[in-house]
């Protein structure tokens, strides 16, 4: 059953042409999703090699041209960049002259509400932040995961029936954000996706070393559960060690992590810390025994430097060892997404016409998620 009734002809947007600045993970997908209910993807601008095979893919035949251009083209564009460069090109867009009255301009970073807009909203276009809480991986299966996908949703007050409309369009579910909430509603998608992504990983590695040799058929249907469980009754979900007030446990993990895994410690002393609190208030862990954990975690605390080090990508597993590395987590057809990836080359800019800024992929995220990759997912997001 669907949540969301179907628009009624005059609740839809007329059928619009569409531009993308910025073909990293995110605009492609989503100008593919706005070409399913009718709309017409019409350009689109991207710096980088990996954003041209994008948009080749995801909008093929859509010609790939300036972003000065993609703006005299589309009725309604995409602003599909990282966080830290949308200020530029959109003061740049407007400060050049290619901001168009009556023209829908639309930014999917999280961090942000449409203030950041308001040098082209001074030139006549109509802002709208539309962020789509999910990551990306720069494929067309990111179409299909827009259907139930909500999305923070943040414009004036008399474009908030197209906003909305435009997000059911892609198959979104619209949250309306309020703009001074946007940096709040952001970190809270950065700590649940982006962390996740940190404490998953580093649980594979250790169970590796432990020497499990599925850590991912391992942990999925432990952490399906715990998030399932999480979603449902939040604190009242809570288990382990640390909720039951275990110090002897607690202490001899972290005797382990300081011998096999230095790195690890503080993250998990920092965890468990917080786990800790929350399980304190809310009446799980008992206040004798909280007692004794919270000395245990305060003493290795004072123990040797965990220095945060970066740890080598683990190479081909043995037979029988290891993760799988191939078999885990989205990707593209350049390979596997990376959260470390480098930028991409940036063009030489040009004369009078604002570029494209950083040339990076971001996932959003932010987002992001960028940020996971923007997300919370918003150079190319």
């Amino acid at each position: 059953m669907n949540p969301t009734p179907p628009l009624e002809a005059q609740d839809r947007p007329a059928r619009l042409t569409v531009g993308v600045v910025g073909a990293g993970r995110v605009g492609p997908a989503l100008a593919a999703a706005l070409q399913l209910a009718g709309h017409r993807p019409i350009a689109v601008s991207g710096v980088s090699d990996a954003s041209v095979r994008r948009a080749a893919a995801l909008l093929p035949d859509v010609p790939l041209v300036t972003p000065a251009e993609v703006l005299a083209r589309a009725d309604l564009v995409l602003l599909t960049v990282p966080d830290d460069a949308l200020a530029d090109l959109v003061t740049g867009l407007a400060e050049t002259g290619a901001v168009r009255p009556g023209q829908l301009l639309v930014h999917t970073s999280g961090r942000y509400g449409t203030a950041v807009l308001d040098p082209a909203t001074w030139a006549g276009a109509l802002p709208l932040a539309l962020h789509p809480a999910m990551t990306f991986t720069g494929t067309s299966v990111d179409v299909q995961r827009l259907a139930g996908c909500s999305f923070g949703v943040t414009a004036p007050e008399e474009l908030r029936m197209a906003a909305e409309a435009l997000v059911i369009e892609m198959g979104g579910e619209p949250e309306w954000i309020a703009e001074s909430a946007r940096p709040l509603y952001h970190a809270a998608l950065a700590i649940g996706a982006n962390h996740l992504v940190t404490l998953v990983a580093q649980s594979m590695e250790l169970l590796a070393d432990a020497g499990v040799g599925a850590p991912d058929r391992m942990l999925g249907p432990l952490l399906g559960a715990a998030l399932d469980n999480a979603l449902r009754s939040g604190d009242a979900a809570l288990t382990g060690p640390v909720a039951r007030g275990d110090a002897g446990t607690v202490a001899a993990h972290v005797a382990e992590l300081r011998r096999h895994s230095p790195q690890s410690v503080a993250g998990y002393l920092a965890m468990a810390r917080t786990t800790a609190d929350r399980a304190l208030a809310h009446g799980l862990l008992k206040p004798e025994l909280a007692e004794d954990l919270l000395g245990v975690l305060a003493d290795a605390g004072d123990g040797p430097a965990a220095r945060p080090t970066a740890r080598p990508a683990p190479g081909p597993a043995a037979p029988g060892t290891g993760p799988d590395a191939t078999g885990t987590g989205p990707h593209t057809p350049d390979g596997p997404v990376r959260a470390d990836e480098p930028n991409e080359p940036n063009e030489p800019d040009k004369p009078n016409e604002p570029n494209e800024p950083n040339g990076r992929d971001h996932d959003g995220s932010d987002h992001g998620p960028d940020t996971p990759h923007h997300g919370p997912e918003g150079g190319d997001r």
